[in-house]
């Protein structure tokens, strides 16, 4: 399928499979065009400002209020429940969780989800959830909405295919993709087994953050922003509707496919960012910048300038700051750190920091680079700049601390020799001896 896609950040689109599906001048008309249903899918309250308010009108072959009743089901390693075992102010760091051989287990996205850890509660509306995902088929007869929150995905290996109920996005590693809360899809692997990240993010809805003296231009641009075409299924049979809600699974019969919506229009729609047009910004004269600066996408919260969830990248960037400690700095900091690597190395760290695997420092840990790399830091030609090639990390960082899950801290990915990092940061003082 040759895929069509709408730019722009959050802006109101328009778009019909078939001529003429969309009605002119109404939301909600007497009689929709082709025996269709109109329907609104709203993301935040019908109140909200203008400026603020997220909505799509749907025209679609049946209304989504046709399916049967749900039932819980095991939801496997997936949860909300982030208070079941204490939470320790270590920092802790994983390697990659394996994809499993399909003749030893079969996993779909929605089975291979595993709950790292998270805060807030989905009942509340605050917080997010962070999940490691692993499959190695496509999602077969079964649709998923999450009505805990939004998904930002993260792929790490493999191509994704999310078909949604707007439109198809494919998805590959250094791409991400946002699915609104509440949208039926379907996950299919393009080209073999699949590993990657996903936050839930249970608050207000990502946006671009503010660029303040940055000016007009800068980090993710709107224009880079990828939303789907209209594209629908006309099918019936046995199918599975799949739901997360107040952190539980829970599961419904289902006989169409929900991905029926012939014409939308709106701008509360699922979109795809490739991470490689981030136009990172930096200092050229001295210090390295805060990690604030590598914002590509923010859930605000009800404090001003304080995100309820963050994604921050740090991609390929040169760095050119004269007698500057060059990697971040040694730091701690108020907000909590998860930390993911999509490809390569991560500047701050020598070994143990594998791409797709993950670190968590929390509130008020102490962190920063390993020995070897503060050793090799100190002693860079800083006349010269560098050139940051071969890395693409990122981070999810909250305002409250990221509660690891008792599955989690039970794999055997779990690094217990992750603090042994710093451990060679020797003794450097001498009052007796003032330059550097």
């Amino acid at each position: 399928m040759n895929l069509q896609y709408q730019t722009g950040f959050g802006n109101e689109f328009a778009t019909e499979a078939l001529p003429g599906a969309l009605p002119v001048g109404r939301n909600s008309p007497q009689r929709c065009a082709y025996g269709l249903y109109a329907e609104q899918f709203s993301g935040t309250a019908f109140t909200a400002p203008r400026h603020a308010n997220r909505r799509s009108w749907l025209y679609r072959i049946r209304p989504a209020a046709v399916h049967g009743r749900f039932a819980p089901v095991d939801g496997g390693l997936i949860t909300s429940r982030f208070e079941e075992v204490p939470t320790m102010p270590d920092r802790l760091r994983w390697d990659p969780l394996p994809i499993p051989e399909p003749s030893t287990r079969s996993v779909d996205f929605l089975e291979g989800l595993l709950t790292i850890g998270g805060n807030g509660a989905p009942a509340l509306q605050t917080g997010c959830a962070i999940h490691w995902y692993v499959a190695n088929r496509s999602m077969q007869d079964r649709f998923f909405y999450d009505a805990d929150g939004e998904l930002l995905i993260v792929p790490q290996i493999g191509e994704l295919r999310l078909a949604t109920e707007l439109g198809i996005l494919e998805v590959a590693p250094a791409e991400i993709a946002v699915i609104p809360r509440g949208l039926r899809f379907r996950v299919e692997l393009m080209n073999g087994p699949a590993r990657g990240y996903v936050c839930e993010n249970f608050g207000a809805m990502l946006r671009l953050p503010d660029l303040g003296p940055i000016g007009a231009n800068g980090l993710a641009n709107p224009r880079d922003f990828q939303a789907p075409v209209a594209w629908y299924e006309d099918r019936e049979g046995d199918f599975e509707l799949c739901a997360k809600f107040l952190g539980r699974l829970w599961s419904a019969h289902i006989d169409h496919s929900p991905l029926d919506v012939v014409a939308w229009h709106g701008n509360n729609a699922p979109y795809k960012y490739d991470l490689r047009r981030f136009n990172t910004m930096g200092s050229i004269s001295y210090d390295h910048p805060d990690p604030s600066i590598f914002l590509v996408l923010q859930a605000p919260s009800a404090t001003p300038g304080v995100g309820d969830v963050d994604f921050v990248l740090f991609p390929p960037r040169w760095l050119a700051m004269q007698d500057t400690f060059r990697p971040p700095w040694f730091h701690r900091n108020v907000a909590s750190e998860f930390m993911g690597l999509i490809e390569g190395v991560y500047d701050a760290k020598a070994a143990g920091f594998a791409p797709g695997g993950a670190s968590l420092h929390n509130c008020m840990s102490g962190h920063g680079p390993d020995a070897a790399t503060f050793e090799r830091a100190i002693d860079a030609d800083t006349s010269r700049p560098e050139h940051i090639a071969n890395t693409l990390a990122f981070m999810f960082e909250t305002r409250t601390a990221i509660r690891p899950t008792r599955a989690a801290l039970e794999l055997p990915q779990l690094q217990a020799d992750y603090a042994e990092c710093w451990q060679g940061l020797r003794k450097r003082f001498d009052p007796t001896r003032r330059e550097a």
